[in-house]
């Protein structure tokens, strides 16, 4: 980590900053897996479209507050990637969770929606996809993690925009995918505190 996001005083202690509070990332990898794994199976129509409000809670919770709280302890522990990621996709599932519980109050025509819809992941696809790019730095699992999260975005932007089934499905199928690795990720960095040493292989860098 470069000094100049270090504080002074742990520079001059020797001590990393944050040291004493627990690795907020399985946390913050766990509530986006599940939110995501539960959404995704709706997108993926596996579940019927009806059980969506089974997801609000959720990203209301765990996929938003959860998350974002992780990410404030990432600040505290001067992970500025990890700051980043937790921070924004937890106010990501804030902002679904708002967008999907006032949507029909705006009284958007039907047929402008999924345009509207379509850009709004397209624009997460975008943060992620440079957000992958820094997570090649960080460990093969979470490189996983991004590189199927961005693709996920897009397919589901485009389906959305395009109003094609299929292709918002497909993002669905991907959806279960980077689910499992978050899941993956969260279950290493957790067995390997609780085992105090690595239990399942994530491709460190």
């Amino acid at each position: 980590m470069p000094t100049s996001e270090v504080p002074s005083s742990a520079v001059s202690t020797g001590i990393s900053p944050g040291a004493h509070i627990a690795d907020p990332a399985p946390l913050g990898l766990a509530a986006f897996a599940l939110t995501t794994f539960v959404l995704s199976f709706v997108n993926a129509g596996w579940v019927p479209a009806s059980v969506e409000p089974v997801v609000f809670g959720l990203a209301l919770a765990y996929g938003g507050a959860a998350q974002f709280a992780a990410g404030m302890w990432e600040f505290t522990k001067g992970n500025t990637f990890g700051a980043t990621a937790f921070t924004s996709y937890g106010a990501f599932w804030l902002s679904f969770w708002w967008l999907t519980a006032h949507l029909a109050d705006y009284k958007i025509p039907a047929s402008d929606v999924g345009k509207g819809v379509g850009l709004y992941l397209i624009a997460w696809g975008i943060f992620t996809a440079y957000m992958t790019v820094a997570a090649s730095r960080v460990s093969g699992a979470v490189l996983a993690v991004f590189v199927l999260l961005t693709i996920t975005f897009f397919l589901l932007g485009i389906g959305d925009l395009s109003g094609t089934t299929n292709i918002s499905k497909l993002g669905g199928y991907v959806g279960v995918l980077t689910a499992l690795a978050a899941w993956y990720a969260s279950f290493a960095g957790v067995t390997a505190f609780a085992f105090k040493r690595p239990i399942v292989p994530t491709g460190v860098r």
